[in-house]
């Protein structure tokens, strides 16, 4: 039995679209719940971190070149310095050190 790709393409644009679009219908006054506005703030950075960590350390050729382009980004966020600064340190660290470890 073949389906039609788009078929598919229209469903997974009509998910998308109901979970972007029903909180902004149901919610319309500001959230005063404590918690549920501190969860919120939170989870963009735990989102960010489930999908970075993994590529991190399945991408490399060596899980050591990894784990030092973590800490080199991890050093370089904390002293405030910006993304591209960051994301650039990683990849130069790995870069060199899959260059002399592989």
């Amino acid at each position: 039995m073949t389906h039609s790709i788009w078929i598919y393409i229209l469903i997974a644009f009509g998910v998308s679209y109901l979970l972007r679009v029903l909180p902004l219908t149901l919610i319309r006054r500001p959230i005063t719940n404590p918690f549920l506005r501190s969860f919120l703030y939170y989870v963009p950075y735990a989102t960010l971190a489930v999908m970075t960590f993994p590529a991190i350390t399945e991408t490399t050729l060596s899980p050591y070149a990894g784990a030092a382009a973590l800490l080199v980004g991890i050093f370089l966020a904390w002293r405030g310095k910006t993304l591209p600064i960051v994301a650039s340190a990683c990849c130069i660290t790995v870069l060199l050190l899959e260059f002399f470890l592989v």
